[in-house]
């Protein structure tokens, strides 16, 4: 039996801020008091009043294996994802080959349970006919499905109205969706072209625009409503879509939305600077739907904050406009971010919380994570908003080698990451292990 007790930390948990300390046996958050004495053989780490959090639940990652490998890996991106402060992820279908069957998803679960420092889950890939696969999807083992609903590659990019209706009436698992509509995307450049000979990176969120993004996200809203399915919508980026979206606490919502940090962060002016570093889809807009975004993260109309972490290798980036690949890397950096949105008081520490842990666990009905409770999994960060963090190329951890925050520093430091129980990260290093991880499981 193990145990550790962390002294002295401001644990944020559940709208509150408390001193308290916090004992952890095993794998397992054991008592959450004031003044707990510490056995002769007991860890104690002194939090000196940082703050203790739950763990990042982050629903939406790209890690790139199978058949990526060149850009990250599922070993790889959840060491940088341990530092910085996730510890559980669901990973995407969008891999090579594309993870569209049984077999395939529990290959990944596989590879997972050998490689991954942080806790893991994967989504199979809807295609226009893999409605039996979708079928057989258990929802107490797999955390939902994908549909790219406009604007993907390959088999995975789901269109015909007949094939989605069907998705959306037999799904047994949560349907998370990609709302981008392929027609405007092609009517928008058609009319930016007619006007000039090519493509830049500043046309980027006037191509993927509000227009394009309402037109595919309020599809997937109606087909819901539809047939009652639980639907969740990925990375919102317009201020014209929150009104498909109910304000409000998560509990019982049939329909969810997220945001991600990287569109809390940046706003079109960044594409002179760093051009295609950030390039993803759907694309990084202005500076009014930017704060709109972050105004419903506080009023409860988008319920879940993730990053839609994406590497690409460097030299995949330093190419036109048009050859460039949409992505870019967040896992080490996504909690630092909404720290500074904290520092800058645009959010507060709770709301973080809520956003990033408590309400993913909600959604997805994650057995015994998200919170700091006594008998949940021990799924911690601790951070120091006293300490600074500046951020290069060189201390970056993702296998690309390259972060759109270099030369930026954070206002917060990520101290330590626990993984049930284990303390992974510690003092800016990896303490890699194998077999701490474990596989999401879920109450549904």
């Amino acid at each position: 039996m193990s145990i550790t007790l962390i002294k002295n930390a401001r644990v944020v948990n559940e709208g509150q801020v408390t001193e308290t300390d916090v004992r952890i046996v095993d794998q397992r958050i054991d008592t959450i008091e004031n003044n707990i004495s510490a056995g002769p053989n007991d860890t104690v780490i002194d939090a000196n009043g940082c703050y203790l959090l739950p763990g990042m639940i982050d629903d939406q990652v790209h890690f790139r294996e199978p058949g990526l490998t060149h850009k990250g890996s599922i070993a790889t991106e959840s060491r940088a994802a341990v530092a910085g402060g996730i510890t559980s992820y669901m990973e995407m279908p969008n891999v090579n080959p594309a993870t569209t069957t049984i077999e395939a998803l529990e290959k990944k679960f596989d590879i997972a349970k050998e490689s991954s420092l942080a806790n893991y889950s994967f989504y199979l890939g809807a295609t226009e006919d893999n409605l039996e696969q979708i079928k057989r999807l258990d929802p107490s083992k797999h955390c939902g499905i994908k549909v790219f609903m406009g604007a993907s590659t390959g088999n995975l990019l789901v269109e015909k109205p007949e094939a989605l209706e069907a998705i959306f009436r037999d799904s047994p698992v949560l349907i998370v969706t990609h709302c981008e509509s392929g027609p405007v995307i092609a009517q928008n450049t058609e009319k930016i072209l007619a006007a000039k000979d090519t493509l830049t990176i500043e046309d980027h969120p006037i191509l993927r625009d509000n227009e394009a993004c309402y037109v595919s996200s309020s599809y997937a809203v109606s087909l819901a409503k539809k047939y009652q399915s639980n639907l969740h919508v990925l990375h919102i980026t317009t201020e014209k879509e929150l009104e498909l979206f109910e304000a409000g606490p998560i509990q019982n919502k049939q329909i969810t939305a997220e945001a991600c940090v990287h569109h809390l962060w940046f706003n079109n002016q960044d594409y002179k600077t760093l051009g295609n570093q950030i390039k993803c889809n759907p694309a990084i807009k202005f500076e009014s739907d930017r704060a709109a975004i972050i105004q419903a993260l506080k009023t409860g109309q988008i319920d879940i904050i993730a990053t839609d972490h994406a590497p690409h290798t460097w030299e995949e980036k330093q190419v036109e406009y048009n050859q460039a690949p949409a992505g870019l890397p967040l896992v080490q950096h996504a909690l630092l971010t909404l720290l500074d949105q904290v520092n800058r008081e645009a959010l507060s520490i709770t709301q973080v919380v809520e956003k990033t842990a408590h309400n993913p666990a909600i959604r997805y009905a994650i057995e015994d994570r998200g919170f700091i409770r006594e008998g949940h999994y021990a799924d911690l960060v601790l951070v120091d908003t006293d300490s600074s963090t500046l951020t290069t190329h060189e201390n970056s951890l993702y296998k690309c080698g390259w972060t759109p925050f270099a030369g930026h520093t954070f206002s917060a430091q990520i101290k330590s990451t626990w993984i049930n129980g284990n303390l992974v990260f510690d003092n800016q290093e990896v303490k890699a292990t194998e077999d701490l991880a474990m596989r999401l499981s879920f109450k549904r």
